[in-house]
């Protein structure tokens, strides 16, 4: 379960109309059609999904459908095991893409799900790359709107993320990887747009120092 590229996606639902009837074809518990990215973080749609095709493997009385850390956790605990037992590769950043409703991740779950389930390739996008930050949706807003460095951070790094995992060093070191993203992204639009700098006191120094202060 390692594909290099993906589908692209109908705007409404967020995936490809094959992966869509193919979810509305096994009797969800939510309506494809419907569905949100959240409605996977806990893992019990992804059981569901899988129990259609293990059923020996996949027992939905051993899973729960709540929001709650514990149960997360408890629910991909459970699917870890199975994907271990099946000796299926999901990359891991798609998982914690889903867990943590990282935009993007549990779509692109679920075509990998769907070619290794169904033996189906997708039509895929050439270079496309994982990316669960929200650097391209930035890059769609004027400069004015864009988020500042404290504001990424917020956006990219989820609480159960931290919640999950609280070693200090590790997320010490996602943080730091999203302020140097953020300084390179602006620098890139200070030197494609100069003029639109001339006037704005908000130099590399700045974030610089704010990097210094959560070190």
């Amino acid at each position: 379960m390692s594909p290099v590229s993906y589908s692209p996606v109908p705007p409404r639902t967020g995936l490809p109309r094959a992966v869509l009837r193919w979810m509305q074809s096994l009797d969800l518990t939510f309506s494809p059609r419907h569905f949100r990215s959240r409605d996977f973080s806990n893992g019990y749609l992804i059981a569901e999904i899988f129990s259609w095709y293990y059923p020996e493997d996949i027992q939905m009385c051993s899973y729960k459908n709540g929001t709650s850390l514990a149960v997360k956790m408890s629910n991909w605990t459970q699917l870890e095991k199975f994907f271990a037992k099946r000796k299926l590769k999901p990359l891991q950043e798609l998982i914690d893409g889903t867990i943590h409703c990282k935009p993007g991740a549990a779509e692109f779950f679920l075509q990998d799900i769907y070619a290794v389930l169904t033996n189906r390739r997708l039509k895929p996008i050439q270079n496309e790359e994982v990316d669960f930050t929200d650097c391209f949706y930035q890059e769609q807003l004027p400069m004015v709107a864009r988020s500042t460095a404290s504001k990424a951070i917020k956006a990219n790094i989820k609480l159960t993320e931290i919640m999950m995992d609280p070693n200090i060093n590790k997320n010490r070191q996602k943080v730091n990887a999203i302020i140097n993203m953020h300084i390179q992204q602006r620098m890139l639009e200070r030197e494609e747009n100069p003029g639109e700098w001339l006037f704005k006191n908000k130099s590399p120094a700045v974030y610089l120092v704010f990097y210094r202060t959560i070190r």
